[in-house]
């Protein structure tokens, strides 16, 4: 198979000093200053010209920003990238070069690392290494090695990660406020959350324990491949697993066979069905979820099986808001005026302290949106491939945001628990889509899964 290309310039160092991280923003947000003035002062020139040009400029400067410092600030344009109705196309686009493109690590501080964690060089511990990163994300980046016969993933997290995660979210938090639109309110309330998950993104002894006990836990799902992990191999900065194969989702749809013939719908079908039977079965059965599903964290292969890795982010599911947050996939319940206002309560979409008039503008945004995301939920198959479905969901999205309510609202709307376990549907739903999958949905392909455990 095409192996993926990285960016030939590698970074010698990483800033890790909270003054040195904080200047590099200050300057990017001078720049991005900087693009407004141009912007409009070409405005003043030609009156049509659109944001587009101030988009990518904004986006170009911030990202090469993020993906020098790497870590939790690089992170969240990850996260971002992934919402495509809530920031413009520029920076999604952009953004989503985080997945699995940033600048890598030179060779010095890859050797530096394995002797600070585990006192030995890369040519001590392995039979082969490559020192040149196969890719290279916003945590850590990823080498290939071989030893006893076995071709091996390396993974290296950055320098400094762990200690700028608080620092780097202060800093990058009103970049998120101004691109995203959201008021102060809103993010400090899932900031919190945020932080906790990427404190536990830099946990590398956590997510190696996590990755092999969900591996082993979701084995029986058809079509899934995990990799091994090697603890003996591995640090608090470390993770040794074995190499899987496979394209990241843009190259498998892009890969032709010897016919020139794309991936056929029977072998999308198959890896959608695969996706979506490994977080159904998380989600209901264990009740935590990989809650990371960008591109970059599965491989996928023409026979239809799909590899996962990258368990460094997982959610865990608290009982009582399970039980709430789907009851939402249950029309008849929230049919119930009573029991639905009661239900949105405890999923803090709608306040205590709300007027009626509040309460019942709320909800009826609410039900719409809801309406539209859990569909698949009430079908017996679905497909993801009818674009008519997602230009609904985006548009109203896209109406949503420039409410006049929704904007000013002075409360957060919305669990905090919420914000990874939509984080992970919206990208289920993105990757299925991208698949064009048509997948069985139903409550009886759940059960068969679970039953199979």
């Amino acid at each position: 198979m095409k192996e993926r290309t990285t960016p030939t310039k590698e970074q010698t160092s990483i800033p890790t000093g909270k003054v040195e991280r904080a200047s590099r923003f200050v300057a990017t947000g001078l720049k991005v200053g900087g693009n407004y003035i141009k912007h409009y002062t070409k405005k003043l020139i030609d009156p049509s010209l659109s944001k587009e040009e101030l988009h990518a400029d904004n986006a170009e400067d911030i990202y090469d920003t993020l993906s020098n410092l790497k870590g939790s600030a690089l992170k969240v344009a990850q996260m971002l990238s992934l919402d495509r109705g809530m920031l413009p196309k520029a920076y999604t686009e952009r953004f989503a070069m985080s997945q699995y493109s940033a600048p890598p690590l030179s060779g010095p501080l890859v050797v530096n690392t394995f002797m600070k964690t585990l006192g030995k060089t890369p040519a001590q511990l392995y039979d082969k290494f490559e020192m040149q990163a196969s890719n290279a994300a916003s945590i850590g980046q990823v080498h290939r090695a071989w030893k006893g016969g076995k071709e091996l993933a390396v993974k290296i997290q950055y320098p400094g990660v762990a200690n700028s995660v608080r620092s780097d979210l202060r800093i990058v938090k009103p970049f998120a406020l101004r691109i995203v639109g959201m008021n102060e309110v809103d993010m400090d309330k899932y900031f919190q959350e945020i932080e906790g998950k990427l404190l536990e993104e830099t946990d590398y002894k956590l997510e190696l324990r996590r990755s092999m006990e969900v591996s082993a836990q979701c084995a029986h799902i058809p079509n899934l491949v995990f990799p091994t992990y090697y603890p003996e191999l591995s640090s608090d900065r470390i993770i040794t697993m074995d190499w899987l194969r496979g394209y990241h989702l843009k190259e498998f749809l892009e890969h032709k066979d010897l016919q020139g013939l794309g991936p056929s719908q029977e072998v999308r079908d198959k890896i959608g069905q695969a996706l979506w039977d490994f977080y159904q079965f998380q989600v209901h059965a264990l009740r935590r979820v990989h809650a990371d599903p960008h591109p970059g964290n599965f491989l996928m292969r023409d026979d239809g099986t799909v590899g996962v890795f990258d368990f460094g982010c997982i959610k865990e599911i608290p009982e009582d808001f399970y039980v709430n947050y789907f009851l939402l996939t249950n029309h008849e319940v929230l049919k119930d005026e009573v029991r639905r206002r009661e239900i949105y309560t405890n999923l803090e979409m709608i306040h205590p302290n709300d007027t009626e008039k509040e309460v019942e503008f709320f909800s009826g945004l609410f039900q719409k949106m809801i309406d539209m995301l859990t569909l698949p939920f009430t079908r017996e198959t679905f497909d993801f491939g009818d674009e008519s479905y997602f230009t609904e969901i985006y548009e109203y999205m896209d109406y949503l945001s420039n409410l006049k309510e929704v904007r000013e609202s002075k409360v957060a709307r919305g669990s905090r628990h919420s914000l990874y376990i939509n984080r992970t549907y919206f990208g289920l739903y993105s990757i299925l889509s991208d698949l064009q999958a048509r997948v069985i949905t139903d409550e009886e392909r759940l059960k068969k899964i679970m039953a199979a455990e």
